[in-house]
C-alpha cells in the first residue's frame, strides 16, 4: 500500500487524523497468536459467537448461528471502508425474526493489517443486538453495511481495546420507517482509531442513535466522522459522544446532522463534551447543522474543559484520595455514553474495560498549555 492510496490531512474531513503508519502495518507479518483469555461477555452464552483471528473465522472456537460467510453485498467509496473488501460475514433476518440471544464477535489482530467487510439486513420487525470486541495490535480495518426495514431494531455495541495499533471502523446504514439503530461505541485500549458513520434516516418515523466514549492517554488519537441525514419527515437522531484525553493525547469529534427538503418534524441533538485530564492534551469537537426544511427541532452543543476543582477539593476533603476523586469524576462524565447500552450485562462489561483503563494511570502528565477547540457550539 503507498501513501498515495491513503486521505491526506489537507482534506478538511482528515485533518485530525494520522494515517502515517498504515504503509508499515500494511506490509507486516501477522503472528497468529492469540491469547488465551478471549474478551467474550459471560452470562450471555446462549447466542452466536465469532472469533476472526486477522479477518478469518476460527471455526473451532465460533458458533455461526444465524451468522453467513462470504461475498457481501454492499459498496462504499470510502477511501478506508473499500479496502476491506467484499468478502466477510453477514447477518440477514426474516420479518419477526431474532437471533438466539445476544450475537457476539471477538476480532483478534496479531501485529499486520487484517481487512473485513460485514452485511446487516434486518427484514420487517426483527431484532438483534450485537457486541463487537477488538482486541490485538496492527491494523484492524473493517466497512459494515446496514439496512433496516420497517420496525426493525438493531443495537450494535462496540468496544476497541488492544495494545498499540490503529483500528478503523465504517458504517453505511439505511434505516427504514419506524425502524431503530442505537450504535454505542468504547475506545479504552491503546490503540490509535478513526470511527466513520453515514446513518441515512430513509423511512418516517426512523430512529439513530450514535454514542460514545472516546479514552485516550500517551500520544493516542481518536477520531471520529459522523454524518446522520434525515431524508424524510417524522425522523429523530441523538448523538452523544464523551471524550477524555491525558497526557499528548488528542481526542477529535466531527458529528453533522443534514436535513434534507421535505423532511418536516424533525428531530435532532448533538451533545459533544470533552475532558481535558491534562494541560497537554487535545480535543476538537465540531458540531454541524445543515437544514433545508422549516418545521424541525435540531440543537447542537460542544465544550471543552478540566474536571471541576471544586468538586475535587470537595472529594478529597471527605478522605478520598486525588486518583481516586479524579477517576470518580471522569467515569461520571463517560456515563452519559455508555448508558445507552441496553442491556445490563453489555453495559457492565463496558464500565469493566472503563474501569480497567483508569486503574492503568499515566506514568507522568503533560505540562505546558492545554489546546482546546470547540467550533460550533
Amino acid at each position: 500500500m503507498s501513501l498515495l492510496s491513503l486521505p491526506s490531512k489537507n482534506e478538511e474531513a482528515w485533518r485530525w487524523s494520522d494515517l502515517s503508519a498504515l504503509p508499515q502495518l500494511a506490509e507486516r507479518v501477522p503472528t497468529g497468536e492469540v491469547p488465551g483469555a478471549l474478551p467474550w461477555i459471560e452470562g450471555e452464552d446462549e447466542g452466536p459467537r465469532l472469533l476472526f483471528v486477522d479477518g478469518r473465522l476460527d471455526r473451532s472456537r465460533s458458533r455461526l448461528g444465524p451468522v453467513a460467510l462470504g461475498p457481501v453485498e454492499i459498496d462504499t467509496a470510502h477511501p478506508l471502508g473499500r479496502l476491506a473488501g467484499k468478502a466477510g460475514w453477514s447477518l440477514t433476518l426474516g420479518c419477526d425474526h431474532s437471533p438466539p440471544g445476544l450475537v457476539q464477535l471477538v476480532h483478534v489482530s496479531t501485529g499486520a493489517a487484517d481487512a473485513l467487510a460485514a452485511e446487516i439486513r434486518l427484514d420487517q420487525d426483527a431484532q438483534a443486538s450485537l457486541v463487537e470486541t477488538f482486541v490485538g495490535d496492527g491494523w484492524t480495518n473493517r466497512f459494515t453495511g446496514l439496512a433496516l426495514g420497517k420496525g426493525a431494531r438493531l443495537m450494535l455495541n462496540r468496544r476497541i481495546l488492544g495494545r498499540t495499533g490503529f483500528a478503523s471502523l465504517t458504517d453505511q446504514a439505511e434505516i427504514g420507517e419506524g425502524a431503530s439503530l442505537v450504535l454505542a461505541t468504547l475506545a479504552a485500549g491503546g490503540r490509535d482509531t478513526r470511527l466513520d458513520a453515514e446513518l441515512d434516516l430513509a423511512g418516517e418515523g426512523a430512529y439513530a442513535e450514535a454514542a460514545g466514549a472516546l479514552l485516550a492517554r500517551g500520544r493516542q488519537r481518536h477520531d471520529v466522522n459522523l454524518v446522520l441525514r434525515h431524508l424524510v419527515p417524522s425522523g429523530m437522531s441523538r448523538q452523544v459522544w464523551r471524550s477524555v484525553a491525558d497526557d499528548n493525547a488528542a481526542c477529535s469529534v466531527a458529528a453533522r446532522i443534514e436535513v434534507a427538503r421535505g423532511a418536516q418534524k424533525t428531530d435532532g441533538e448533538q451533545s459533544l463534551k470533552g475532558l481535558l485530564l491534562a494541560r497537554s492534551a487535545t480535543i476538537n469537537a465540531k458540531p454541524e447543522l445543515e437544514i433545508f426544511a422549516d418545521d424541525v427541532k435540531c440543537a447542537h452543543g460542544a465544550t471543552v474543559g478540566e474536571l471541576d476543582r471544586n468538586a475535587l477539593f470537595y472529594l478529597e476533603s471527605r478522605g478520598v484520595s486525588p486518583d481516586e476523586a479524579r477517576g470518580l469524576l471522569t467515569r461520571a462524565f463517560v456515563a452519559d455514553a455508555l448508558e445507552r447500552i441496553g442491556e445490563e450485562t453489555v453495559r457492565a462489561a463496558f464500565y469493566a474495560d472503563v474501569e480497567a483503563w483508569f486503574e492503568n494511570p499515566s506514568p507522568s502528565r503533560g505540562e505546558g498549555g492545554a489546546r482546546r477547540e470547540a467550533v460550533g457550539g
